[in-house]
């Protein structure tokens, strides 16, 4: 029994012990980690940036294993040191592939370094994380292998172009230090700058080992130039050795502005303290850093770590690229632990080599696996968020400071999506300048106020200023030399706008103006060759009256301009008055003249019509008939204005008559009417000796009568016009008449405006130079007929000129071809352009400019305003009056439409008659022989004997031949057996149709 239990013990103890063994051993098999060499290239191990970035690297190791015990591997560090040039980066990155086999390196720290290293990584597979390398020349590589923890230089060239543009400076100057990573950056700036309107007309590249002397005869040289704004690139102990003697010239001054590149700011821990103070007022763009409690506890960390390790050094302190190499290195574990490297992974290449030492280069079988690893890298780091796109960090603030003492202020932020403002976070104030959008700003020489960007160079010499040398048009410009004190005194429009100008310029401009002459006193070229010489740098501007053209401003800059544009045609005037036998007939055009008479003719139709019957002026022969009616139409052409002086009183017998006749009494009864419609009638002379008495008659002679009265009234004032007022035309409208004709031309001398005729199509002998004013006159009085010019042709400016002593003879037509006017000459991208031309603006827009033209610019005092219309005289067409016209038809019209249906009315029974046998023609011709018969039941010949037919004329006119007697007219004629006629009242003897067979023919 005992055995027994004994056996059970042994068995329970022995499974206990297994179970606890096993369980121990995969606990010490589970706490093995996996070494994966990886290499460090630094410059300098044993210089202060050397140890504090491969403290940071170290840290970063401990810290994250420190978070990650679980991860299976481990980085082990094997560190090189470059020894500060490209060869030993290559021999450490090739010592650390072929002999270390490692996965990865870091580094190497300078760009040039990089850019070969960064092609052994491609052909071993091994992946290059640089953390300081920031050239963007390093991207062209475009390696699958390479990647940047750390901004690219090109990624803040827009914060620096905004700062330019923000305070209005026009041209910069870029000081860079003459290596790749200096050139590798310029063509990206001086993209950006051009974006905001600003031109880099120098750059200066500056060697790596350039001595002190070297740097001197540089700066001398930036010193003799305008611009006095500079964008430095350059390492931290070149721009050292560059700050220190810029500020021994004087080159820190106020006036001065100096911009630099984030590589200045953010290297400012590691620059000593008489350094910095000669950056003093220096702008720069930084890298921003998050300012985060993980930072803080890491700075407070990193110091006591570092403090350790280097007892002798105090105070130490890193720059940013200690951040960025603290997180590739984590990214770089993060990487390794996802690809989960075992083993060394290298095997043998393919590829052939001339270098013995490459020719057994291995390739890494991670590479690929650890490269897409690290490309999809994403996490928060010390220094920010880490994000890489194309094996690029992606940044897009950076912090604008101002170096002031032994710091750099922060006087605002830059982003992508807001561009400059004072805060993170705050929108952009809506100023002009920078001002507003940043804190204060001390600038070099402790100056408050912003650098204009530019000055007169420091050589004393004053802006040498070029005017033209000419003969003719001297109110513009005028060089006069006194022979007896040789002094040159150089006046005119052009000189005195310029000179005020410059007095409104917010500083001093000093200039000298040097006539563009030969030593013997003539001109030494053309107005081209002028301005050209500003291009050759023989003048610094050109003033004068210089035309702005599209030729010139290829080499030149122009200011505003500060006249009128446009080349213009002068010609001699005529006067075109009509002298001949026909002038009277002009007033009037062909188709007015036309429409007059025809409606002459149809108003005398018209009153024939409905006077025919009641009036016996209007009755006797038919010649006479035809005679009579026309003459009373065609008198009212004279008579119109005599006999209705007052419109007033026309207007009144319009109304009363229109009224009246349409609402309240029958024709031919008119009663009150009549009387009124006579009164008005008779107030004046009856010029003809002919009365209208019906009021339908008097109706449309109402408004022809006034029709007539606005045209002869209009007539006579044409007429007056045509014959006295003074018609000055040209005698040529059109350049294009004057190639047709073969005519000469004129033109100024040593001007464009030559080319510009040559390129029309005028011939070299059409074409003749004048001087002056005098001289022009004098061609055109000649002619072109006489050796003399047919038209002048220039600038509008100086017709003006011309025109303002012989406007009498001349006019100006135009502009026949477009210009800009003048305005003065500088060179391309010269800062002196903003602030001219809107000085130019200021005068041009003020009372100054109308001072300086009444100066320089005298008038005849017979001559009148150049701008006012000219007078002139033209027919009057029937565009003008169809509306008279038209009244006046409709009004006949109406009056024929009222007679004939009264007269239709009141002779019903003659046309629908129900037993008459007469034909249809028949009844017409006795409708039209009772039209010709007097109508003795009007007014007009009730008073009359009946048959004294000689008496009833006033004219002794005999009796119509047509008529017949008047018991025989329709007031007589009786259709039905017992209806009688509605004239009399009486009854009336029957009428056999049968007795009427001479009215009513039969069928």
């Amino acid at each position: 029994m005992i055995n027994k239990n004994l056996a059970n013990l042994t068995l329970v103890v022995f499974i206990c012990f297994f179970f606890v063994s096993s369980r121990i051993g995969l606990a010490m098999l589970g706490n093995e980690t996996i070494p994966v060499n990886v290499g460090v290239v630094l410059d300098d191990l044993h210089s202060m940036e050397g140890k504090a970035w491969l403290s940071c690297i170290k840290m970063a190791l401990s810290d994250f294993y420190a978070s990650h015990s679980h991860y299976k591997t481990r980085l082990v560090l094997n560190v090189r040191d470059s020894n500060q040039n490209v060869v030993g980066a290559a021999a450490a990155a090739l010592d650390l592939i072929k002999n270390a086999e490692v996965q990865a390196i870091l580094g190497p720290v300078t760009s040039m370094q990089a850019n070969f290293v960064i092609n052994l990584g491609d052909q071993a597979h091994v992946p290059i994380i640089s953390f300081s390398a920031t050239s963007p020349s390093l991207t062209s590589l475009r390696s699958s292998y390479f990647f940047r923890f750390t901004q690219n230089d090109s990624s803040q060239v827009n914060a620096i172009s905004a700062i330019v543009k923000g305070f209005g400076w026009r041209q910069v100057v870029l000081v860079y230090i003459d290596n790749d990573f200096g050139e590798g950056v310029m063509s990206h700036i001086t993209d950006a700058l051009q974006e905001v309107d600003a031109f880099v007309p120098y750059r200066s590249a500056i060697s790596p080992s350039a001595t002190d002397n070297q740097i001197l005869e540089e700066l001398y040289k930036l010193m003799t130039m305008q611009t006095r704004v500079f964008i430095v690139h350059m390492t931290s102990d070149l721009s050292s050795r560059l700050f220190a003697k810029a500020k021994e010239l004087g080159m820190m001054r106020e006036g001065y502005a100096w911009l630099t590149t984030n590589e200045i700011p953010n290297s400012l821990k590691s620059m000593k303290s008489s350094v910095i103070h000669s950056m003093r007022g220096l702008l720069g763009v930084q890298t921003y850093v998050p300012i985060t409690s993980e930072l803080d506890e890491f700075n407070k960390r990193w110091k006591q770590q570092f403090q350790k390790e280097n007892p002798a050094i105090i105070d130490a302190d890193y720059e940013v690229f200690g951040l960025w190499a603290y997180d590739a290195t984590v990214a770089l574990a993060m990487a390794v632990e996802d690809v989960g490297i075992t083993n060394s992974g290298f095997k043998n290449s393919n590829a052939s080599f001339n270098s013995t030492d490459l020719d057994t280069l291995k390739v890494s079988q991670y590479g690929p696996k650890l490269a897409q690893a690290l490309s999809s890298t994403r996490f928060n780091g010390i220094a920010g968020d880490v994000s890489l796109i194309d094996g690029q960090l992606q940044s897009s603030t950076f912090k604008i400071v101002n170096i002031n003492g032994d710091v750099a202020r922060g006087v605002g932020f830059w982003t992508l999506q807001s561009g400059i403002k004072k805060t993170l976070g705050q929108s952009s104030a809506n100023c002009s300048t920078l001002n507003c959008n940043l804190g204060p700003i001390i600038w070099p020489g402790d100056s408050f106020s912003v650098p204009k960007g530019w000055e007169i160079p420091t050589n004393g010499k004053k802006l040498r200023i070029g005017v033209p040398m000419k003969d003719g048009f001297t109110e513009f410009v005028k060089v006069t030399k006194d022979p007896s004190t040789n002094r040159t005194d150089i006046t005119g429009f052009s000189i005195d706008v310029f000179k005020a100008a410059v007095e409104l310029l917010p500083y001093a401009l000093p200039y000298e103006l040097i006539p563009f002459a030969k030593p013997d006193g003539t001109s030494a070229g053309t107005y081209n060759d002028l301005v050209y010489q500003v291009f050759l740098e023989t003048f610094d501007a050109v003033v004068g009256d210089t035309t702005i053209r599209a030729n010139r401003s290829l080499y030149v800059d122009f200011s505003m301009p500060y006249t009128e544009s446009g080349i213009v045609m002068v010609v001699p005037i005529v006067d075109t008055r009509s002298k001949n036998a026909w002038a009277f007939l002009k007033p009037l055009t062909w188709d007015l003249w036309l429409t007059i008479s025809c409606f002459l003719v149809f108003i005398g139709f018209v009153v024939w019509v409905l006077e025919h019957r009641i009036n016996d002026d209007f009755r006797g022969p038919p010649l006479h008939q035809v005679g009579t009616s026309i003459w009373f139409s065609f008198s009212t052409m004279v008579f119109a204005q005599s006999n209705y002086s007052s419109l007033s009183q026309i207007y009144i017998t319009i109304s009363v008559v229109v009224f009246c006749s349409f609402f309240c009494f029958p024709p031919c009864n008119y009663g009150y009417i009549y009387i009124f419609v006579d009164f008005n009638f008779s107030i004046g002379p009856h010029y003809t000796g002919e009365k209208v008495v019906s009021n339908l008659a008097r109706f449309v002679m109402i408004i022809w009568v006034f029709v007539m009265l606005i045209l002869t009234q209009s007539y006579t004032a044409s007429l007056a016009s045509l014959l006295t007022v003074q018609q000055l035309h040209p005698i040529v409208t059109d350049i294009k008449d004057l190639l047709r004709n073969g005519d000469t031309v004129g033109y100024a001398e040593n001007t464009y405006v030559y080319n510009v005729l040559r390129e029309v199509g005028f011939d070299d002998s059409k074409l003749k130079e004048f001087k002056s004013t005098e001289d022009l006159d004098a061609l055109l009085s000649k002619g072109s007929a006489n050796g003399g010019i047919a038209a002048a042709i220039d600038e509008t400016p100086n017709m003006k000129v011309f025109l303002g002593k012989y406007c009498s003879k001349y006019t100006m037509i135009g502009p026949i071809f477009k210009t800009d006017g003048f305005a003065f000459v500088f060179p391309k991208r010269s800062p002196l352009i903003p602030d001219i031309s809107h000085a130019v603006l200021s005068v041009t827009e003020g009372e100054k400019i109308l001072d300086f033209e009444n100066k320089w610019f005298k008038k005849d005092s017979n001559c009148e305003d150049l701008s006012a219309p000219k007078v002139s005289s033209y027919s009057l067409g029937l565009e003008s009056f169809w509306g008279l016209f038209l009244v006046a038809g409709v009004a006949s019209i109406i009056a024929l439409v009222i007679f004939f249906a009264s007269f239709t009315y009141r002779h019903r029974h003659i046309l629908v008659h129900p037993d008459s046998r007469a034909s249809t023609w028949g009844r017409i011709r006795v409708m039209f022989k009772i039209f010709n018969e007097k109508d003795l039941d009007c007014h007009t010949f009730k008073s009359s004997p009946p048959h004294d037919s000689v008496k009833a004329s006033p004219n002794n006119f005999p009796e119509s031949p047509l008529s017949y007697n008047t018991n025989q007219t329709d007031r007589n004629l009786v259709f039905f057996g017992e209806q009688q006629t509605p004239s009399t009242g009486q009854a009336s003897p029957e009428v056999n149709f049968e007795e009427l067979s001479f009215a009513f023919p039969e069928a």
